[in-house]
């Protein structure tokens, strides 16, 4: 197995601190980790800003998804100050394929962009495992 670069390391490591449901209920942990320009298109198909994503999952009556548990993480290095993630994530039977982007700024990592998408059957194995054979 290759070794994991300090970069993707790094943005492995954000990525699982932004599924633990303490950072996720605080609008300063959450900042720290979110990049100003931070968008996301969520599995419901919205558009999220850094704004409205704190401001929803911080708030006194957000939904709890319950416990996130994550899966097949995998991690490149694009370029010095960028990394891609691609993994899945499971709570409460709910599957989505994810993938975020990671940029290196003065104040270290930070998630730029997030898109998940839900699925209810991974009949195809591994989806980032490379392309299928044809049979």
């Amino acid at each position: 197995m290759p070794e994991t670069s300090p970069a993707v390391a790094a943005a492995i490591e954000g990525e699982l601190r932004l599924l633990d449901p303490v950072v996720r209920a605080s609008a300063e942990l959450l900042a720290s980790l979110l990049h100003p320009e931070f968008r996301e298109i969520g599995t419901s198909g919205r558009l999220w800003t850094r704004e409205a994503i704190i401001a929803s999952l911080t708030a006194d009556d957000a939904a709890s998804p319950g416990p996130l548990t994550a899966s097949r993480m995998r991690g490149a290095q694009l370029a010095d100050d960028l990394v891609h993630l691609t993994f899945d994530t499971e709570s409460r039977g709910v599957h989505s394929h994810r993938s975020s982007l990671w940029r290196l700024t003065p104040e270290g990592w930070r998630l730029y962009f997030h898109q998940g998408t839900p699925f209810d059957d991974d009949a195809f194995g591994d989806p980032f495992a490379g392309p299928l054979a044809e049979a």
